[in-house]
């Protein structure tokens, strides 16, 4: 294989990733915390869409516990879209998970 067929060929591996992506963005998942008092939903494009609290956490002398599940809720909902869509990936282009970002 010559040189520019491998280009033409992680040309279109970069559109297909890039569909897929675009595809994938808007699916969410959500993370939770503090028994589920606390949860934030995400999209896979890693964009906070929903946040639920229930009443009984929401203690005014106690406000730092809350920003705590807040956090908590958030960054298990983000990583769980970054899994999801490195799982996706992984289908659409098996075996490249560890290049740098940007690559394609």
């Amino acid at each position: 294989m010559n040189i520019q067929e491998m280009l033409r060929q992680a040309q279109r591996l970069k559109a297909k990733i890039e569909q897929k992506q675009k595809e994938l963005a808007a699916q969410t998942v959500e993370g939770s915390s503090g028994g589920g008092m606390v949860v934030v939903t995400a999209t896979l494009g890693r964009d906070i869409t929903a946040v639920k609290i229930e009443k009984e956490v929401v203690n005014p002398e106690d406000v730092e516990m809350l920003q705590d599940l807040i956090v908590a809720a958030t960054n298990q909902a983000l990583l769980r879209a970054k899994e999801a869509m490195d799982a996706e990936m992984q289908k659409v282009a098996p075996g490249i998970g560890g290049l740098p970002a940007g690559l394609l």
